[in-house]
């Protein structure tokens, strides 16, 4: 029982002591917790890590002989270059270069649909997906399992069903992509949405807004420029992602790609992937620029 100081209503120090040596008790039962836990997820990962190596025979001595060849072959698809014929040498290096970019033009298209009709999937089914939006559990349950199921399932296995069912070319490519963003995107803005300030939702609520009132004035306004980071993220992805649908006939550069690989074509192996890395670069940086101009803030500026 606490106890007064007669004199000045102050506790007396010996309740401070007391007090002090009950939070350094607690303070102790917490590291202990707290290391106790440590300990277990740490063995836990040296279990799951030393069974990961076990089967997928991963070797150290493999990987190390594996290398020189990797790169043995990366450096066989690399043209030779001659200062007296360099243009000539790059003539020949890129001797498909008008049909290459129509791919590449294609699969860059294919990557945007894809991400713009996922993107709307996503968006409409990350709101019943946010536990702090939605009061049905029923629904909850239904819209994470129907996220989950779409980005679960890799692209090229919707790629292989819709160019079963639509046929060769580019439209399976696009709703592959589409799909598994939805899956994908979806996930990551119900995230956003469960993170966003109560009191502009609360607001909406109070005034007599209707549910989708709620999401349009207290939520997407919150959330609207990480939808935009996320978005253009994974338009990059998609990009990267069309140029391997083609490998399954889904359109796009992949399908040249494919076809050099086979035939062993080996400069025009390296001649387009190349065009692959520019291409990416270029929309990583315009991305970036355009996150950068709807967050307010210029490349130049340090955060």
């Amino acid at each position: 029982m606490s106890t007064l100081d007669p004199t000045n209503g102050q506790l007396t120090s010996t309740t401070r002591q007391e007090r002090l040596l009950s939070f350094d008790e607690r303070y102790r039962q917490q590291q202990f917790t707290r290391r106790n836990w440590t300990l277990l997820y740490g063995a836990l990962f040296l279990a799951a890590l030393a069974g990961s190596v076990a089967v997928s025979d991963f070797s150290i001595p493999g990987l190390l002989k594996g290398l020189p060849m990797a790169w043995n072959y990366i450096a066989g698809t690399l043209p030779s270059l001659t200062i007296e014929n360099f243009w000539a040498d790059m003539a020949d290096w890129y001797w498909g270069l008008r049909f290459w970019v129509r791919l590449l033009v294609e699969t860059i298209l294919m990557g945007f649909v894809g991400t713009v009709m996922g993107g709307v999937i996503a968006l409409a089914l990350s709101f019943p997906a946010s536990r702090n939006l939605v009061e049905n559990t029923g629904i909850y349950f239904a819209a994470r399992r129907t996220l989950e199921f779409f980005r679960t399932v890799p692209e090229l296995v919707f790629a292989l069903i819709f160019v079963f069912a639509f046929g060769l070319g580019p439209f399976a490519g696009v709703l592959a992509i589409a799909v598994h963003t939805a899956g994908s995107l979806g996930k990551l803005f119900a995230e956003v949405n469960e993170n966003v300030d109560p009191r502009p939702i609360e607001g909406v609520r109070a005034s007599g807004g209707s549910w989708s009132m709620i999401m349009r004035l207290g939520v997407v306004p919150q959330a609207l420029p990480n939808y935009t980071s996320y978005l253009l993220l994974r338009f990059e992805i998609n990009v990267r992602g069309a140029s391997a649908l083609g490998l399954v006939g889904a359109g796009g550069i992949g399908q040249d790609l494919y076809v050099a690989i086979r035939q062993f074509e080996y400069t025009d192996i390296s001649a387009i992937m190349l065009l692959l890395i520019l291409t990416t670069s270029v929309i990583d940086i315009t991305c970036e620029a355009i996150r950068h101009r709807l967050i307010g803030h210029t490349l130049t500026q340090v955060a």
